[in-house]
């Protein structure tokens, strides 16, 4: 029933009595239901006026989409994951969510980022997945962090790209991250979600949040202008997103440790193999190709604050 009353509600007040006319209710039950998404994490705001979502919440319809990604989109105030969430709805037999469809969430109880670490969903942030749709080949699949790297850039417009997955602040805070799961069939996948988490307005400790840099920007018009980016940059050449990752790198030309089935590594940061694996010059001369599926980088060895 709370499901109902969230789609009538914009960033303008309404009234109970406005509200439940619609939904063929009473005010008090309104007030009822009100409650429930705001304990569910939705940011209502009530005043004398009525009931409005908080300025710049990631609902549908105050999310101003420009292309394909983003024309289905499912808002909620708490879920296990956005990467389920999009996954689960795939599925569905009655109502399979198409290519670009997004899900949005204020909070996750089993969000996860690489390797299985829990993503930190704090107050202030924006999390939500996309459906990729397949076939997908492999080498597609390869590069898909690397051009939603550079979508996040070039959505923010603040900071620089550390491999393969994070957006970091001009000071080395971590912004965002990335996180691509795909579901193999042999050499290809049916299907991949992308994972996008944002620190907006809020940021853990030690983390960075874009309205320290960008003053003003809203959830809702960051994820229309990510979401516009990311169908750009996903349909690029792969030679057109490599050289936008360069530009943007902050890992090119730094020593960088990583974590292999082998054990650590250090070296120096060369260049992007076609691929988008990081290629690495160790102390011995050796060059060594890190994949972001089985390379893990751990940290810059650098004087600049580590995300």
């Amino acid at each position: 029933m709370p499901a109902r009353l969230l789609p009538l509600l914009t960033d303008e007040p309404q009234s109970g009595d406005v509200l439940g006319a619609r939904l063929g209710v009473n005010r008090v039950t309104v007030n009822t239901l009100a409650r429930r998404l705001v304990e569910d994490g939705v940011p209502i705001v009530t005043t004398r006026g009525g009931y409005a979502l908080a300025p710049g919440t990631p609902a549908p319809q105050l999310v101003r989409v420009m292309g394909e990604f983003g024309q289905t989109l499912r808002y909620a105030g708490t879920v296990g994951s956005t990467q389920d969430e999009a996954r689960a709805w795939a599925d569905d037999p009655h109502d399979p969510a198409p290519h670009g469809a997004v899900v949005v969430a204020e909070r996750q109880t089993a969000g996860r980022g690489r390797r299985g670490r829990a993503w930190d969903t704090t107050g202030g942030t924006l999390v939500f997945s996309v459906l990729l749709a397949g076939p997908l080949a492999l080498p597609d699949l390869a590069l898909m962090p690397l051009a939603a790297g550079v979508a996040l850039h070039a959505a923010c417009e603040v900071g620089g790209l550390k491999w393969p997955n994070d957006l970091l602040a001009p000071d080395g805070r971590k912004l965002a991250g990335i996180l691509l799961e795909a579901d193999l069939r042999g050499e290809e996948a049916r299907r991949a979600v992308l994972g996008i988490g944002v620190n907006v307005s809020a940021a853990p400790e030690g983390a960075a949040h874009l309205s320290e840099f960008v003053p003003g920007l809203t959830r809702a018009g960051l994820l229309a202008r990510i979401l516009a980016e990311l169908e750009r940059w996903l349909a690029a050449s792969p030679d057109a997103v490599l050289d936008a990752w360069r530009a943007a790198s902050v890992t090119l030309g730094r020593e960088v440790r990583v974590t292999t089935p082998r054990g650590d590594l250090t070296g120096t940061a060369l260049d992007l193999d076609p691929q988008g694996g990081l290629l690495i010059r160790t102390p011995a001369g050796t060059i060594v190709t890190a994949h972001a599926g089985d390379v893990h980088l751990v940290g810059t060895l650098a004087a600049s604050p580590r995300p």
